[in-house]
C-alpha cells in the first residue's frame, strides 16, 4: 500500500519569511522617507539583509570574531532601528536631518562591510606541540653487551719455549660465553646445525682469535 506524501509545513520558517518580510517593508518605507525613490528604496532592505547574513555565516563557518560580530550588530542595529522608526516615534513626513545623514551614508558602510567580510582572512589557530607531534612506534633497544679489554699473554722467554709450542688462547669472561651459548642455542634450534666459529664472530662482534677462544668454551 502506497503511503501518501504531503507538504510539510514548519512553523519556524513561516514566521521567518513573516518577519524578514516585515522588516523588509519598514526599511523600505524608512529610506523612502528619508528621499530616496524608486528602485534605490528597494535596495536598502536588501543592503541591510546581505549584511546581516554575511556577517552570520562568517560566525557559523569560521567562529567568534570581532570583526563578524561587530558587522553583525551594524546591520541588526539597522533593521531593528527601521522597524522601531516606522512604529510612529519619528514623523516620516518630514524625517530629521540625522536619518537622512545615515541613510545617504548606508551604501558606502555595507559596501565596506561586505568588503572586509569577503576578503579579510581568519586568524590562525596555534598549533601546539601535542596537536603537531605524532607518536611514533616504540622500538626497544638492543642490549649493548660491553665486552672487557683481554690482558694480552705475558711473553715467554725464548730459550723456556719449546720448538713447536701453539700460542695459549686469550681469557674469556663467563658473561661473554654465556651471552654466546644463548645465541648457539638459538642458531642450532633455527638452523638445526650447531654455529661455526664465523657466524659466531660476526653475531658477537669479537675478534677471530677471541672468537675461536669462545667456540672452545662452547665444545
Amino acid at each position: 500500500m502506497a503511503t501518501r506524501t504531503g507538504l510539510r509545513v514548519d512553523a519556524v520558517l513561516v514566521q521567518a519569511v513573516i518577519a524578514g518580510a516585515l522588516s523588509f517593508a519598514h526599511l523600505h518605507d524608512l529610506a523612502a522617507a528619508a528621499g530616496q525613490n524608486g528602485w534605490k528604496a528597494w535596495a536598502y532592505p536588501v543592503s541591510v539583509d546581505l549584511l546581516l547574513v554575511a556577517a552570520w555565516r562568517r560566525l557559523r563557518s569560521e567562529g567568534p570574531s570581532r570583526l563578524a560580530w561587530c558587522w553583525f550588530l551594524i546591520a541588526l542595529f539597522a533593521s531593528l532601528g527601521a522597524n522601531v522608526a516606522t512604529a510612529g516615534f519619528l514623523d516620516l513626513a518630514d524625517p530629521p536631518a540625522l536619518l537622512r545623514l545615515g541613510i545617504a551614508g548606508w551604501p558606502a558602510l555595507a559596501f565596506l562591510g561586505g568588503t572586509l567580510l569577503a576578503h579579510s582572512a581568519a586568524d590562525p589557530k596555534p598549533v601546539t606541540s601535542t596537536e603537531s607531534a605524532e607518536p611514533g612506534p616504540h622500538i626497544e633497544p638492543e642490549p649493548v653487551i660491553e665486552i672487557p679489554p683481554t690482558a694480552e699473554p705475558a711473553p715467554t722467554p725464548i730459550e723456556d719455549a719449546p720448538a713447536a709450542s701453539v700460542p695459549a688462547s686469550p681469557p674469556v669472561p663467563a658473561v661473554l660465553v654465556d651471552h654466546a651459548r644463548k645465541v648457539a642455542d638459538e642458531y642450532r634450534i633455527r638452523t638445526g646445525s650447531p654455529i661455526d666459529t664465523e657466524t659466531l664472530r660476526a653475531r658477537l662482534g669479537v675478534p677471530p682469535h677471541l672468537a675461536a677462544a669462545i667456540a672452545d668454551h662452547l665444545t
